[in-house]
Protein backbone atom coordinates (compact mmCIF):
# COMPACT_ATOMS: atom_id res chain seq x y z
CA UNK A 1 0.00 0.00 0.00
CA UNK A 2 1.51 3.22 -1.07
CA UNK A 3 2.32 5.88 1.73
CA UNK A 4 -0.40 8.82 1.78
CA UNK A 5 1.28 12.10 1.26
CA UNK A 6 -0.80 13.76 3.84
CA UNK A 7 0.53 13.44 7.47
CA UNK A 8 -1.12 12.32 10.08
CA UNK A 9 -1.36 15.96 11.97
CA UNK A 10 -2.77 17.12 8.30
CA UNK A 11 -5.78 14.54 7.83
CA UNK A 12 -6.70 14.77 12.09
CA UNK A 13 -7.20 18.74 11.41
CA UNK A 14 -9.15 17.97 8.35
CA UNK A 15 -11.29 15.16 10.25
CA UNK A 16 -11.77 17.98 13.34
CA UNK A 17 -12.86 20.89 11.40
CA UNK A 18 -15.18 18.55 9.95
CA UNK A 19 -16.38 16.57 13.52
CA UNK A 20 -16.03 19.00 15.99
CA UNK A 21 -15.75 22.46 14.24
CA UNK A 22 -19.64 21.62 12.05
CA UNK A 23 -17.86 22.24 8.94
CA UNK A 24 -18.82 20.48 5.11
CA UNK A 25 -17.15 18.10 3.82
CA UNK A 26 -16.70 19.70 0.54
CA UNK A 27 -16.20 23.04 2.13
CA UNK A 28 -12.72 21.41 4.07
CA UNK A 29 -12.25 19.93 0.57
CA UNK A 30 -12.21 23.08 -1.46
CA UNK A 31 -10.16 24.27 1.32
CA UNK A 32 -7.46 21.31 2.10
CA UNK A 33 -7.29 20.57 -1.48
CA UNK A 34 -8.03 17.23 -0.57
CA UNK A 35 -10.79 15.11 -2.53
CA UNK A 36 -13.81 14.65 -0.58
CA UNK A 37 -14.10 11.12 -1.22
CA UNK A 38 -10.54 11.09 0.57
CA UNK A 39 -12.21 12.82 3.40
CA UNK A 40 -14.96 10.52 3.72
CA UNK A 41 -12.37 7.51 3.90
CA UNK A 42 -10.63 9.27 6.28
CA UNK A 43 -13.93 10.06 8.54
CA UNK A 44 -15.35 6.65 8.22
CA UNK A 45 -11.56 5.34 9.25
CA UNK A 46 -12.08 7.58 12.64
CA UNK A 47 -15.60 6.23 13.07
CA UNK A 48 -17.92 8.91 12.19
CA UNK A 49 -21.41 8.06 10.24
CA UNK A 50 -22.30 9.19 7.43
CA UNK A 51 -25.84 9.94 8.64
CA UNK A 52 -24.75 12.20 11.35
CA UNK A 53 -25.55 16.33 11.26
CA UNK A 54 -24.16 18.50 12.70
CA UNK A 55 -27.19 19.09 14.77
CA UNK A 56 -26.93 15.79 16.06
CA UNK A 57 -23.26 16.41 16.87
CA UNK A 58 -23.78 19.67 18.67
CA UNK A 59 -26.65 17.49 20.32
CA UNK A 60 -24.18 15.31 21.82
CA UNK A 61 -21.70 18.13 22.74
CA UNK A 62 -24.64 19.75 24.77
CA UNK A 63 -25.34 16.12 26.25
CA UNK A 64 -21.94 15.95 27.73
CA UNK A 65 -22.02 19.29 29.20
CA UNK A 66 -25.43 18.49 31.02
CA UNK A 67 -24.10 15.30 32.25
CA UNK A 68 -20.45 17.25 33.54
CA UNK A 69 -22.64 20.03 35.14
CA UNK A 70 -25.30 17.11 36.88
CA UNK A 71 -22.14 15.75 38.40
CA UNK A 72 -20.98 19.67 39.18
CA UNK A 73 -24.55 20.28 40.86
CA UNK A 74 -24.65 16.46 42.74
CA UNK A 75 -21.37 17.85 44.55
CA UNK A 76 -22.01 20.72 45.22
CA UNK A 77 -25.54 19.99 46.85
CA UNK A 78 -22.91 17.55 48.66
CA UNK A 79 -21.31 20.36 49.91
CA UNK A 80 -24.12 22.43 50.99
CA UNK A 81 -25.40 19.59 52.95
CA UNK A 82 -21.95 18.76 55.20
CA UNK A 83 -21.34 22.88 55.19
CA UNK A 84 -25.61 23.09 57.01
CA UNK A 85 -25.00 19.79 58.99
CA UNK A 86 -21.85 21.20 60.44
CA UNK A 87 -23.83 24.43 60.96
CA UNK A 88 -26.14 22.75 62.93
CA UNK A 89 -23.48 20.95 64.57
CA UNK A 90 -21.41 23.88 66.25
CA UNK A 91 -24.63 25.86 66.45
CA UNK A 92 -25.98 23.08 68.82
CA UNK A 93 -22.46 23.06 70.80
CA UNK A 94 -22.63 27.14 72.06
CA UNK A 95 -26.12 26.85 73.66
Amino acid sequence: MPKSPYSEEFKSEAIKQIMEDGHGVLEVSRATGVSDVTLYKWLKAAGWKSGESKEKRKLSETEKEVKALKAELKKVKMERDILIKAAAYFAGESL
